[in-house]
């Protein structure tokens, strides 16, 4: 390559200064002026006091009437239902101005701005977005049909009926040698495919680039496509390669559901209809499209160091090479005919079932839900061939079922979808069974392991049948096919019980001759159902009934229960297991918890669950009978309990204990005022919701407390009126102030309630001090301290058991729940002799189920885990890794704010602006549902819902920390891209 090759195209030089006078002197628009991206041209967006336009400087190497072309493509476009630009002219009435800058020849146009989003804006695409795509890009294609100019015939490095030329000329710019060898190899195979169909591709002007880069939404229709921005790239090309970049982008935008493309075809093909020519080139193009950017990318880079827009793409491009790279071609068309051409029809059922009758009874469940995953059981490898031996030696065979999410298949701590969905059927009985043929076919044998019989309108595929004796043959219905053998070929799973036990798996597909994997992923779900129909007919046996929609599931529940009680999600999965500190969805999809600090020891805790069905067992009543339980749970919180709290009362939550605390503390004080803390959440009783004023959880809060509450300034270290932990000299000013207000209203108090960690803030410590001070003018005064310890006791700070000890202070009662019952709804209350002996003299006090045997008995197997299995400990240190590596992240990215907390209770607070702590509020909506996707459970907290609070089951382990940290990485650097 010599420096004059068509594809060394580096871009013009022009500073922002240069681009602002231009544009006032040729097309007399003045305003704020910034540059947006550009591959080999300059953009520049100018804002005046009127209108929002573009100015286009061209590279030099395009020729004015290609440009000419462009603005004429825009006028011929003006009628297809899409915004476009539009040309304004220059000062002189022409539409394209020629200027010299620094010795360069330039082009300048000037456009309308294109209003909306551009899509480049979402964190990932939609499938309304996806299919919007195709449709655009198909009416595209439609309304340039009958476009011709001059300029429209020209040579353009991204005219993929060049690709092959391009690649050969660019790859040279690729520096790593495994990555350049990969490229070659891929794009030669897909080359020598498009041979064969190249000369049939029909050819016209088509856009050549419609891609996220340049298509907008407006924001009434966000997941519309409503314009297109750029057509930079207009000139005659193959119909099919227009469909090929549209493509391609989907891969880049959704390298983990590469089907997705399926979905865009269709739309563009309901608009121009495919020729079968058509339909072998295009993933063969999308390929080819795929690499050419990837060099072309390379090349720029090299050529032009300073463009960042180049640069900021090349990660994306490669993801999406990689993700075709990684395809098979054969399977992929066959996909795409298939999308196109067939809608999908039920197996009907013969009257030769392939092994004789089969029982229903025999069926096992293998789902998220099933019993014999209970204790973490799914995670032993081999785990469904053994249930299903047992199984089948019991009843002499067993069946799996076609179209279950399996959890066997479930992967942990990966942002990966779990391959889960089974497309077939495996049959599990004793070897030497005989084997019939359910359907007319042609007998193929495919290898030592498998047949597949070819028939009328889809291929029977079947593992462990010795049919070698038939192959070729033409066979009819009912033909004896052989033998299942207990051979390592027909995947013999050996004895079980004295019986010999072998596997056959049975599975359609309409692929013709091309094998579909046993598992796929459940976002494809839809997609391979059609290919590989349910065969069970073909065994004698009902059609499998579908899963459950999640999304109809929910749709029940807001009939029915009350919408207040929110659910976390716009789009939940539909949770049904739970292990240690993963939750599992009926899909299969594996989460790490990282909120759920109701859920102290982990989900699915076996103990847990015999303690449960033990007690049940044996006694379940109320408090005021006797029984051991009770005494040995109220003596061991006590034991645990700082000197001198040595009562206890038991109820049900949080809000209950809170409520009993401050009932407490107004009977022994005999005084009127409950001192609060601004911003805080204390639970949803009436006295509990009385002390809470997060207007987070209440948007009214701050207008409705009741005369007997007065809220004192938020000590947030970070974000209240005084910074800093050693700002408590200051908050215990103002409480000064207060106090002398309080007294010269004749009101006192009888009680503080706060946090000893700013909990609803997402974790922020106190100021050094703070409740040291707190609780002497408090108690000074005669009022009792109470510590609202709800959601920071029981070890979860790691070096603290209680959250008070954080502050070296004893609180006068400690109120706590959640992490006591694992789940189990249990709260207690612990306070000193003579404050519980006080209240006494107003009534006894009961509950009904607070403190049964059962919500005892599982209170002292949570703290028996708690301490046999080290959780506090393993808060400390998994805690203490996982906080310097969110610290690490708020070193890279300036929407990191601050890392609150301690132990496994931490804090991420995202600001839009560091310097002044502006709250991030969408962005971190964006980003918990960007990191579902990506396997891991997080929400928002705080008054502005800008702190990501992280309180996972003590147990979380540093693979999973680490899983959580890397995910939130790829999220925050997707979003500042």
């Amino acid at each position: 390559m010599t420096k004059h090759s068509p594809f060394h195209l580096p871009r013009p030089r022009l500073t922002l200064a240069q681009a602002t006078q231009l544009a006032r002197d040729r097309f007399g628009v003045t305003g704020t002026v910034r540059e947006l991206g550009s591959h080999q041209d300059r953009n520049f967006r100018i804002e005046t006091d009127t209108a929002t336009v573009v100015l286009k400087v061209s590279n030099p190497a395009i020729a004015t009437v290609e440009l000419e072309a462009q603005n004429a493509a825009l006028a011929h476009l003006d009628s297809a239902g899409l915004d476009v630009p539009a040309v304004v002219v220059g000062i002189d009435g022409r539409a394209i101005q020629r200027v010299t800058v620094d010795g360069q020849n330039l082009d300048l146009r000037l456009l309308t701005y294109v209003d909306g989003h551009p899509l480049t804006d979402s964190v990932r695409l939609s499938n309304e977005q996806i299919c919007s795509l195709g449709d655009v890009a198909g009416r595209i294609v439609r309304g340039l049909a009958d476009f011709e100019h001059p300029g429209a015939d020209r040579f353009l490095q991204w005219d993929l009926r060049r690709g092959g030329e391009v690649i050969d000329a660019l790859l040279p710019a690729v520096d790593d040698d495994a990555r350049r060898e990969r490229l070659r190899r891929v794009t030669d195979a897909a080359r020598q495919q498009l041979a064969r169909v190249a000369a049939e591709l029909r050819v016209q002007t088509i856009h050549g680039d419609l891609t996220d880069d340049n298509v907008v939404s407006r924001e009434d229709v966000a997941e519309t496509i409503t314009g297109v921005i750029d057509f930079g790239d207009v000139a005659h090309g193959w119909i099919i390669a227009e469909l090929a970049a549209t493509c391609a982008c989907v891969l880049y935008r959704s390298p983990q559901h590469p089907l997705a493309i399926l979905d865009t075809i269709e739309a563009f093909a309901a608009q121009v209809p495919l020729t079968d020519a058509e339909l072998t080139a295009l993933w063969p193009l999308i390929v080819l499209r795929t690499a050419v950017l990837v060099v072309s990318g390379e090349q720029q880079v090299h050529l032009d160091g300073d463009n960042d827009y180049a640069d900021a793409n090349r990660a994306r491009e490669w993801l999406a090479f990689d993700t075709a790279a990684d395809q098979t071609a054969a399977q992929i068309e066959a996909l795409i005919r298939l999308a196109l051409t067939d809608e999908g029809a039920p197996v009907v059922a013969g009257n030769h079932p392939l092994f004789g009758p089969l029982e229903p009874a025999a069926i096992i469940d293998l789902s998220v839900t099933s019993a014999v995953f209970d204790a973490g059981s799914w995670l032993e490898p081999g785990i469904d061939e053994r249930v299903a031996a047992d199984a089948a030696a019991h009843l002499g065979h067993a069946v799996t079922r076609y179209g279950e999410y399996r959890l066997s298949q479930t992967r942990r701590d990966t942002a990966d979808e779990s391959i889960t969905l089974a497309l077939g059927v495996e049959v599990y009985l004793s070897a030497e069974t005989p084997v019939m043929a359910p359907i007319d076919a042609t007998v193929v044998v495919v290898d030592a392991d498998t047949v597949r019989l070819e028939g009328g309108n889809y291929d029977l595929w079947l593992t462990g049948v010795d049919a070698a004796a038939l192959d070729g043959q033409a066979i009819r219905a009912g033909t004896a096919l052989g033998t299942i053998s207990g051979a390592v070929g027909a995947r013999s799973i050996g004895a079980r019980h004295g019986t010999a036990i072998a596997r056959v798996t049975v599975q359609t597909g309409r692929l013709r001759g091309i094998r579909p994997p046993f598992f796929v992923a459940p976002s494809s779900a839809v997609l391979w159902q059609r290919v590989c129909p349910d065969p069970s007919a073909l065994l004698g046996l009902a059609t499998m009934r579908p899963l459950a929609d999640p999304a109809a599931l929910l749709q029940r529940r807001d009939t029915v229960f009350a919408r207040v009680q929110e659910h976390y999600y716009a789009a939940p999965p539909q949770i049904e297991r739970g292990w240690k500190h993963h939750l599992i969805d009926t899909h299969g999809q594996s989460y790490v918890d990282m909120i759920n600090n109701v859920t102290t020891v982990g989900h699915g805790h076996p103990r847990i669950a015999e303690a449960a069905r033990s007690q049940w067992s044996l006694l379940n009543t109320n408090s005021r009978f006797h029984y051991e339980e009770l005494v040995r749970f109220t003596e061991r919180l006590a034991e645990l309990a700082p000197d001198p709290l040595d009562t206890v009362f038991l109820v049900n939550s949080g809000t209950e204990a809170v409520d009993l605390a401050l009932r407490l503390a107004l009977t022994h004080t005999g005084h009127d005022t409950v001192l609060a803390v601004r911003e805080a959440y204390h639970g949803w009783s009436m006295a509990a919701d009385a002390i809470s004023s997060s207007v987070a959880d209440n948007p009214r809060a701050l207008e409705t407390r009741p005369d007997w509450v007065h809220l004192v300034e938020a000590p947030n270290a970070v974000r209240g009126k005084y910074r800093g932990l050693q700002s408590a000299p200051h908050y215990l000013s103002d409480l000064d102030g207060d106090l002398q207000t309080l007294a010269g209203d004749g009101r006192t108090v009888a009680a503080f309630i706060a946090e000893p960690v700013f909990g609803n803030a997402g974790g922020v410590l106190l100021p050094d001090g703070y409740l040291a001070g707190v609780y002497e003018k408090v108690r000074s005064r005669g009022g009792l301290c109470i510590a609202d310890e709800v959601q920071v006791s029981y070890g979860r700070l790691g070096q603290y058991f209680w959250g008070t000890e954080q502050q070296n202070v004893v609180p006068d009662i400690i109120t706590i729940a959640k992490a006591m019952g694992n789940g189990h709804p249990l709260g207690a209350v612990i306070t000193r002799r003579d404050i519980a002996e006080r209240f006494a003299d107003d009534g006894p006090f009961f509950s009904s189920a607070g403190g049964s045997p059962l919500s005892c008995r599982i209170g002292l197997t949570v703290l028996d885990i708690m301490r046999d299995e080290g959780l506090q400990q393993n808060a400390e240190a998994v805690g203490r890794h996982l906080k310097r590596g969110l610290e690490r992240l708020g070193e890279r990215f300036d929407l990191v704010g601050a890392v609150y907390g301690t132990g496994l209770y931490l804090g991420v607070e995202l600001v839009s602006d560091r310097e002044d702590f502006t709250p991030a509020t969408a962005v971190a909506a964006m980003i918990c549902d960007e990191l579902l996707l990506r396997g891991c459970i997080v929400q928002p907290t705080g008054d502005f819902k800008n702190v990501l609070k992280i309180k996972p089951p003590l147990c979380l382990s540093v693979a999973s920390a680490d899983h959580f940290l890397l995910a939130l990485e790829d999220v925050l650097g997707v979003l500042t891209t």
